[in-house]
């Protein structure tokens, strides 16, 4: 039977709510719905390991960034990232854009619940501590994409 939606509740800007999440497909896909307040920087680049990803433009223009290549997806757009492929998304419009995500498997849905209650206890994650909590989740920065510090990487 169709989930009718989670209560778990995402952070605008800060990741999905959660709308399928996973306990009903034997957790090899999670689905979440992620609304972007406009002007929207997004995360540094970064690569899943044990997932892929996936993102469906409902509404508005999403600017994805796949290794040195950069795109911007309009409503009805569906981009696929594998595991291994450094990617980032921004949103440069006025407006919110919403986007359906799809994490296969599941996992992943866990690191936004995670960083949700971090912000819900008022701690706004450091850089260092965010990629910690990346890694937990089989995430890395991909820093020879992202420019910039390079948070979290050991000297």
């Amino acid at each position: 039977m169709p989930e009718r939606g989670h209560p778990d509740r995402a952070v605008p800007g800060h990741g999905p709510q959660a709308l399928l999440d996973g306990t009903t497909t034997g957790h090899r896909l999670g689905i979440g719905e992620t609304v972007l307040p406009p002007h929207t920087d997004g995360p540094p680049q970064h690569r899943h390991a044990e997932h892929d990803e996936g993102f469906y433009v409902i509404s508005g223009t999403v600017r994805f960034t796949v290794g040195d290549e950069v795109r911007d997806a309009t409503a009805g757009t569906l981009v696929m990232v594998p595991p291994g492929a450094p990617h980032t998304f921004a949103h440069p419009g006025d407006r919110p854009a919403v986007m359906l995500c799809t994490f296969s498997p599941d996992l992943y849905l866990q690191y936004f619940r995670d960083l949700r209650d971090a912000l819900a206890e008022g701690r706004e994650p450091a850089a260092e501590a965010t990629v910690r909590t990346m890694r937990r989740y089989a995430t890395e920065p991909a820093a020879d994409f992202a420019p910039g510090p390079e948070a979290g990487r050991e000297a």
